[in-house]
C-alpha cells in the first residue's frame, strides 16, 4: 500500500460538506437573529426569550464563516481544530432534540430539516476530520508558534467551556436557576451545546501552530461580537442580581479582546528555538 502523502491537502470531500452546511446556517441565522420573536412561525420550536434564539443565531452565522473558510481553504491544519468541536455540538444538538422531542413544531418544515441536520452532521463532520486528517502535514521548523504558556492559557479557557458544557447539559435545571437569563430544560441544553464549541481551544495545548490559531480566534470573535449585539438588544432579558450575569459578561469581553489583542500582535516563537519572530 502507497504511503499518504502529508501535503496538507484539503480534499474535494471536505470542501462539499464545508460548503453544503452554509445555506442551512445562513438561513436559521437570518430567523433567529433578524426575527427572534417569530420564532412560533418560522423555526423548528418555539424559543423564548429572543436573547436565547439571537445568541444560537450568532453561532449559526458564525459557524457559516467557518464552514465558507474551510470550503476555500488550502491548508488541512488551518481549519482542523474546527471540526471536531462542530461534531460535538451537533451531537449534543441531537441528544437534545431525542430529550425533549415534545418541545419541537413537528408540523413545520423546519423542524424537519432540524432533524435532518442533527442526525447526519455529527457523522459527516467526523467523517470528513479522520479522512483528511491523514494529509496534514507535520510542523516545521519555519512554522511560526505561540509560546508554550500562551497556549497552555487558551487551552485552559477550552477546558472552562467544556466543564459549563458538561455541567449545564446534565443538570439543566440547576444550570437554570443561576443562568443570566431565563431558560428552559431545552435552552439549557442548547446553550451546553454552544459553550461545547469551544472545546476547540482545548487542541491549543498541542498544536500552537499560528497559521491553526488564526482561524479559530477569527471565528469565535465574530461569534462574540454578535452574541454582544445580541445582549446589547436584550439587556432588559438579564437577570442583573445573579453573579453568572456579571461573570459571563467580564468573561466575554476580556476573551474578546485579549483574542483581539493576539491577533493583532502575536508573540510567537520558531520550533527550531531560533529566535522568535513577530506575527502581525
Amino acid at each position: 500500500m502507497a504511503e499518504i502523502e502529508r501535503d496538507d491537502r484539503v480534499l474535494p470531500l471536505t470542501r462539499i460538506v464545508s460548503a453544503a452546511i452554509v445555506p442551512f446556517l445562513v438561513a436559521a441565522f437570518v430567523v433567529l437573529y433578524v426575527w427572534p420573536g417569530d420564532t412560533d412561525r418560522l423555526f423548528a420550536w418555539t424559543i423564548k426569550p429572543t436573547l436565547t434564539a439571537m445568541v444560537l443565531g450568532s453561532v449559526y452565522l458564525g459557524g457559516a464563516f467557518f464552514f465558507v473558510v474551510a470550503a476555500r481553504a488550502t491548508q488541512w491544519h488551518r481549519i482542523k481544530a474546527g471540526f471536531l468541536p462542530v461534531s460535538i455540538f451537533a451531537s449534543l444538538m441531537g441528544i437534545a432534540t431525542i430529550l425533549h422531542w415534545d418541545k419541537f413544531n413537528h408540523h413545520h418544515i423546519a423542524f424537519w430539516l432540524w432533524v435532518g441536520l442533527y442526525f447526519t452532521t455529527p457523522f459527516l463532520v467526523v467523517s470528513v476530520w479522520l479522512v483528511n486528517r491523514r494529509y496534514e502535514a507535520p510542523v516545521t521548523a519555519g512554522d511560526p508558534v505561540v509560546p508554550a504558556w500562551l497556549g497552555r492559557v487558551i487551552g485552559a479557557v477550552g477546558v472552562v467551556a467544556c466543564a459549563t458544557s458538561l455541567f449545564v447539559f446534565l443538570a439543566p435545571t440547576r444550570a437554570i436557576t443561576i443562568w443570566p437569563w431565563l431558560l428552559t430544560p431545552l435552552t439549557a441544553r442548547v446553550m451546553a451545546a454552544i459553550f461545547a464549541l469551544g472545546s476547540a481551544a482545548v487542541g491549543a495545548f498541542s498544536e500552537r501552530r499560528w497559521s491553526c490559531l488564526r482561524t479559530m480566534l477569527q471565528v469565535e470573535a465574530f461569534m462574540l461580537v454578535l452574541i454582544l449585539v445580541a445582549v446589547a438588544r436584550a439587556a432588559g432579558q438579564l437577570d442583573t442580581s445573579r453573579p453568572l450575569t456579571w461573570a459571563f459578561g467580564a468573561g466575554f469581553l476580556v476573551v474578546l479582546v485579549a483574542s483581539g489583542a493576539l491577533y493583532a500582535r502575536t508573540g510567537t516563537e520558531r520550533t527550531d528555538s531560533r529566535p522568535s519572530v513577530e506575527v502581525g
